[in-house]
């Protein structure tokens, strides 16, 4: 049986025993929700990312959002098919009583990765991972869904850092008002848009907000703010202006530096409605710096 025809199979009511269909090949990389694996599929000999998500965890997760029929994360990432977003290839349940989600490998690294280590492969390479950052979480968005997570540690690099694919739908929600109500306070602190840790109504561009901010990070290697580990981290977003991106980099191209800035802005109103109108704001931009 091929991948496609186990997971129909698996789909329609029968729980997995990971250990015995996946030859685990490298230690979990462990997330908040969930532990990542490496494995190759016995049956299909493919090497495939297999995610098992914290049952305790994700059971808190989906109770803030209990009577609300929200899809769970192998749904919504089954429904992103692009080439900048990972593959899915299926998800189901364990015999544990585990949800998992089964999709290709990345076998590069990630954004943030990247950036902690000041890599000189970014060089040269930023305009077009951004632009790719831009493009993947913007067909997110057209799909009718709010990433929730998008930071640098979301998006996984070629090993040559060309190229970069969004990936982790772990707190994605649908686009829908029941969704957007103050008080869903879900995310990465350092990259959390400022209407969410006021509690106040949120929408698409609370993504962009955090775009904004992964970028300006993977330019500068900087935050725009104090770094920091909570929530409380995110309590002085907007409070007061970034600090100038050309500060930190005085020989970007100023439409960059000026779209970044945009996408942070404390008001959504004041931000890119849409990844598109980000995109068309740098369309003529040819290089990441100028001289």
């Amino acid at each position: 049986m091929g991948i496609s025809g186990f997971f129909k199979s698996m789909l329609e009511g029968g729980k997995v025993d990971i250990a015995k269909r996946y030859e685990i090949m490298r230690d979990a990389v462990s997330g908040t929700m969930s532990d990542f694996h490496m494995a190759r599929d016995r049956q299909t000999e493919q090497i495939v990312g297999v995610k098992i998500l914290d049952k305790e965890k994700t059971e808190q997760l989906e109770m803030r959002f209990r009577g609300l029929d929200k899809p769970i994360e192998g749904e919504i990432a089954m429904l992103m098919k692009h080439p900048l977003i990972v593959t899915t290839h299926g998800y189901g349940m364990t015999t544990k009583g585990e949800h998992f989600v089964i999709m290709e490998f990345l076998d590069g690294p990630g954004l943030n990765s990247l950036i902690v280590g000041q890599s000189p492969l970014l060089d040269g390479n930023r305009l077009n991972l951004m632009r790719e950052a831009a493009e993947g979480l913007g067909f997110v968005h057209e799909q009718g869904f709010i990433h929730r997570d998008i930071c640098p540690r979301n998006f996984v690099c070629a090993k040559d850092a060309t190229t970069l694919k969004l990936i982790d739908f772990g707190l994605t929600v649908p686009a829908k008002r029941e969704f957007m109500q103050p008080g869903i306070r879900t995310g990465t602190p350092n990259y959390m848009a400022p209407e969410i840790v006021r509690r106040k109504t949120t929408d698409l561009t609370l993504d962009i907000f955090a775009f904004g901010v992964s970028m300006y990070e993977m330019f500068s290697f900087e935050l725009p703010w104090q770094r920091g580990a909570d929530g409380l981290a995110a309590m002085s977003h907007g409070q007061s202006d970034p600090t100038p991106l050309t500060k930190h980099c005085p020989d970007i191209d100023p439409t960059l530096a000026e779209a970044i800035h945009k996408c942070m802005q404390n008001e959504p109103k004041n931000r890119f409605q849409s990844l598109k109108a980000f995109l068309n704001a740098i369309r003529n931009v040819k290089s990441e710096t100028v001289v």
